[in-house]
């Protein structure tokens, strides 16, 4: 299923939860962590400097459920930066 974004939204695939650190430790949780982190899959027409692609961080309670799992629906003032690899 496809989804596109409108207005000032944007849809966010969440990256997958880290099992393991740098360093090898396994990690084992009954309570997981909130995802804040995903890759941009849609963005609305009023969105403006963030693309389909980019590599966001938003605010942790900000977002909304979708119907396509591991995507959520953020608005442009929840994200908080782009990040980079540089």
């Amino acid at each position: 299923m496809k989804i596109k974004a409108i207005a000032d939204r944007i849809f966010v695939r969440l990256e997958p939860e880290a099992e393991k650190t740098s360093g090898g430790v396994l990690l084992v949780s009954d309570i997981p962590e909130p995802r804040t982190v995903g890759v941009v899959e849609s963005v609305g027409g009023q969105v403006k400097g963030i693309k389909p692609g980019d590599r966001v961080l938003f605010h942790v309670f900000d977002e909304l459920e979708t119907p396509v799992k591991d995507v959520v629906a953020v608005r442009e003032n929840s994200i908080l930066g782009v990040l980079c690899d540089d």
